[in-house]
């Protein structure tokens, strides 16, 4: 038998829970992606551009006017200005960001502090590198981050800090306290971080999206990872961008260019010119709220415990006052016999820990969610155990 170098690791727990509500007809509220469609200009942009023979290799590090248009965005959105050709990436997916970076700096026996609740890629590219993850837990209710604790967990062998901000599964979306408080944990050590802000432009009631790169200190030690899938309703296309200093982004694109080399031209064409408005995304945030509110203002005649999002396109809610069944085992249920797809926390923690806590997506039709939000009121607590 093959030996594995991830020998704990499974199909993700996305895999498994999309398969079993496809399998059961169940509403899936579990993977995160938007049950609609993308703008049919964006589409027609894309056929415009294979049509016109734009279907050969993409340069390793992204075509010019995506990457101009990144820096574009960059400034507009953010008032954050970058050099497009030394300093933005064009990838396959934030994964594969996420993957490269910490590939490019982490190194046998290197310690890497993961927050958790954490996205399930993150340890495993720590490990494929054979780096050593440590884990902190983040406080809960809220989930902000316990900044004793990262610093009680940082030794002489920490070499990354992996930051996801609005933060999949919970929401929290951090502050200028968090990247201040960060900043002074690394800045006499020598430390990176990756940050994974693929949900930069969906936030909630006012509250901003604060890059990592927009504080000077961590902006030089700072691989920050986005995607347009998340932004554009595109997430089958895989691509995304990492944007770091020069010296960085040099590491980066060494690991990038044996990953996948380069990314599907036609759609970075396609997206460089649908980037010209901006409103296309700086309106993704009001889009994303209305469906955070309809599906809470539904969560409400349930019987569910939970605290509205602050970021991302996800809403937890707790259970612990209802049943002590475990997330994961009411997950299975909820799906097979309510009809409705959910994610267990639980499988956000290394160790599995259980807060009863279940995660649902709502970048859904409003429709879906409706539907989802009458099977959720009807729910059977003395059934479900």
């Amino acid at each position: 038998m093959l030996p594995s170098k991830l020998p704990q690791v499974g199909t993700t727990i996305f895999t498994v829970m999309s398969k079993m509500a496809s399998d059961h007809g169940a509403i899936n509220l579990s993977q995160g992606f938007p049950s609609f469609n993308c703008y049919p200009y964006l589409m027609d942009l894309v056929a415009q551009y294979m049509r016109d023979g734009y279907n050969q290799y993409a340069p390793m590090s992204g075509v010019p006017i995506l990457k101009q248009r990144i820096a574009e965005k960059t400034l507009i959105s953010f008032g954050l200005s970058i050099d497009p050709e030394k300093e933005v990436t064009v990838v396959s997916g934030a994964t594969e960001a996420i993957f490269s970076a910490v590939t490019a700096v982490v190194s046998l026996g290197d310690e890497v502090i993961l927050l958790e609740p954490s996205y399930d890629s993150y340890a495993p590219a720590v490990e494929l590198s054979g780096g050593i993850p440590v884990y902190v837990p983040l406080s809960l209710p809220d989930f902000s981050v316990d900044w004793d604790r990262v610093s009680a967990a940082i030794t002489e062998k920490t070499r990354l800090i992996m930051v996801n901000t609005p933060h999949n599964p919970c929401g929290y979306v951090w502050t200028k306290e968090d990247l201040d408080n960060l900043a002074s944990l690394i800045q006499d050590r020598d430390i990176y971080v990756v940050s994974d802000e693929v949900y930069e432009y969906i936030t909630f009631d006012g509250r901003p999206h604060l890059p990592l790169m927009s504080h000077p200190l961590l902006r030089e030690r700072t691989f920050t990872c986005g995607s347009f899938g998340k932004t554009f309703h595109v997430t089958g296309w895989k691509i995304g961008y990492c944007i770091a200093p020069p010296a960085l982004t040099e590491a980066f694109r060494k690991i990038h260019q044996f990953v996948t080399f380069s990314t599907a031209t036609p759609l970075q064409y396609a997206l460089a010119e649908f980037l010209m408005e901006p409103s296309r995304y700086e309106s993704l945030s009001d889009f994303y709220q209305t469906k955070r509110d309809l599906f809470c203002e539904g969560l409400k005649k349930t019987a569910f415990e939970f605290t509205p999002a602050q970021g991302s396109f996800f809403q937890l809610v707790s259970y612990g006052h209802l049943s002590q069944a475990s997330d994961y085992a009411l997950s299975v249920k909820m799906c097979k016999e309510v009809g409705v797809a959910c994610i267990p926390v639980s499988v956000f923690y290394h160790d599995k820990q259980d807060h009863k806590l279940l995660r649902f997506c709502f970048a859904k039709d409003d429709g879906l969610l409706e539907k989802a939000l009458g099977l959720l009121q009807g729910l059977d607590w003395s059934r479900l155990g």
